[in-house]
């Protein structure tokens, strides 16, 4: 069965970058700043084992600083550090950006958001 690729992100960066990671926003999203959302877009895979997930995460913070400075942090971690990582259930491979993160509106104005799309090539692990 192909790992759920949004748990497997979370539990990598949560340990890596200290910060909470979700799929899902949080009710009182102010009282948890900073927070980066992660979720599948779409993607395909090649009908045996690699999979090709399209993921974009959204950086949450109280200012612009804070959301850019953890949009950034994310994208390193993600595209400089995560090929060749094995996890319980899955081993990650190539990882590109397919669009670098930029800032993206959000109705709050207590809040700023910055938003990236990442290609992650990642298999079950055997």
């Amino acid at each position: 069965m192909w790992p759920d690729i949004e748990v497997e992100l979370i539990a990598r960066l949560n340990a890596a970058l200290n910060v909470r990671h979700v799929t899902d926003l949080p009710a009182k999203l102010l009282e948890v700043l900073p927070v980066n959302q992660v979720q599948r877009i779409g993607g395909e895979d090649d009908g045996i084992r690699l999979d090709r997930a399209l993921v974009t995460v959204d950086s949450y913070a109280a200012d612009r600083a804070g959301a850019s400075l953890l949009a950034r942090r994310t994208r390193h971690e993600l595209v400089e550090r995560l090929r060749g990582v094995q996890t319980a259930k899955a081993v990650f491979g190539r990882v590109a950006t397919i669009s670098a993160p930029a800032w993206r509106p959000y109705e709050n104005p207590s809040l700023r958001r910055m938003g990236a799309t990442y290609e992650i090539y990642f298999h079950p692990v055997s």
